[in-house]
């Protein structure tokens, strides 16, 4: 199975490097753009094959290491 994880910084923490992105894009004519977030895709292959086990695994990855979750949080695709 294969597993994405989404990871962004939660609503109200101050993303500098989302707002050098939007700074950049509009030094290079993209006036349009209002704000910029920027976060993290993980993508995992694993060994499970029921995708609810997969489910319960990558949570305790994503709590435990692949995420901050005081600042992040987080969303898991399973496939």
């Amino acid at each position: 199975m294969k597993a994405r994880v989404t990871i962004m910084l939660k609503d109200g923490v101050l993303d500098p490097q989302g707002e050098a992105i939007r700074h950049a894009l509009a030094g290079l004519g993209h006036k349009g753009v209002a704000g910029v977030r920027q976060g993290k895709v993980i993508e995992l292959d694993l060994d499970a094959t029921d995708a609810e086990a997969a489910r319960s695994e990558v949570t305790r990855m994503c709590e435990g290491l692949l995420a901050n979750t005081v600042i992040e949080k987080y969303s898991i695709e399973i496939a």
